[in-house]
């Protein structure tokens, strides 16, 4: 097998700290719209948070959105341009947090759209403080003690709270924290593009990624961070395909 650059990743270095995961993720979905042909007419959304420069990344259209409001920009995009493929990629803080209106009701409408939701468990950009996706018990900069479930409240899953909506056609929580779920994020974010090409509506894939900067620990640590104690909380796997395909 021949590692080749992608099309759609511009050569330029990224701003992303070492061992964090978006590189990868930014591979996945830069590969996906290679293989499927549509980066002449596929268009993202570039959040706040670490992903901000996305557009700094991609040769494709990129719109930078207002905090969270990814999902709405993109309803909009993809009703004015059904032809387009639109994606959002969203840290836990834009979506699961100020986006959340946002998040619910594009995924109940079924608006046909891809998003890619990066859950690091943790405020990347800012600093490292508690995000709605941050762990019970896990330190943070607002959590110095670990976060507690009577304060705080326990952490939002949001493929679990998704799956709930009869609008919504596909949500996939994956990883990237070793090759084989590397391959398997690969495959749902891949799903998440053709169920749009398809007119299916609401795809939403949630990929786990290691923080090892805001969680203050070596990468290998991180990585084995994401096995041993991400995935507990946040179980891998399909939690709605209403296609069944």
């Amino acid at each position: 097998m021949e590692f080749k650059k992608t099309k759609v990743l511009k050569d330029n270095p990224t701003h992303y700290c070492p061992g964090c995961g978006h590189g990868i993720v930014h591979r996945l979905v830069a590969e996906c719209i290679d293989e499927l042909g549509i980066r002449e007419r596929t268009i993202g959304t570039a959040p706040v948070g670490c992903a901000v420069l996305l557009y700094n990344y991609f040769d494709c259209d990129i719109i930078e959105c207002s905090h969270g409001r990814s999902p709405a920009t993109a309803t909009g995009i993809k009703r004015v341009h059904p032809d387009k493929i639109v994606f959002t990629y969203q840290g836990d803080g834009d979506l699961a947090a100020i986006g959340t209106a946002e998040t619910i009701h594009a995924a109940n409408r079924g608006e046909n759209i891809t998003v890619i939701f990066v859950n690091n468990a943790i405020y990347g950009m800012t600093g490292g403080q508690m995000a709605p996706t941050t762990m019970i018990g896990q330190k943070s900069t607002t959590s110095p003690r670990g976060r507690g479930e009577n304060h705080e409240g326990p952490p939002i899953k949001v493929c679990e709270l998704l799956s709930k909506l009869d609008g919504v056609e596909y949500l996939e929580r994956v990883a990237v924290n070793s090759a084989k779920d590397v391959r398997r994020a690969k495959k749902a974010i891949r799903k998440g593009f053709t169920n749009q090409l398809g007119d299916k509506g609401f795809s939403l894939i949630e990929v786990l990624s290691m923080c090892p900067t805001d969680w203050k620990i070596k990468p290998a640590e991180a990585v084995n961070f994401v096995e041993e104690d991400m995935k507990k909380v946040f179980p891998l796997g399909v939690y709605k395909n209403r296609s069944g395909d």
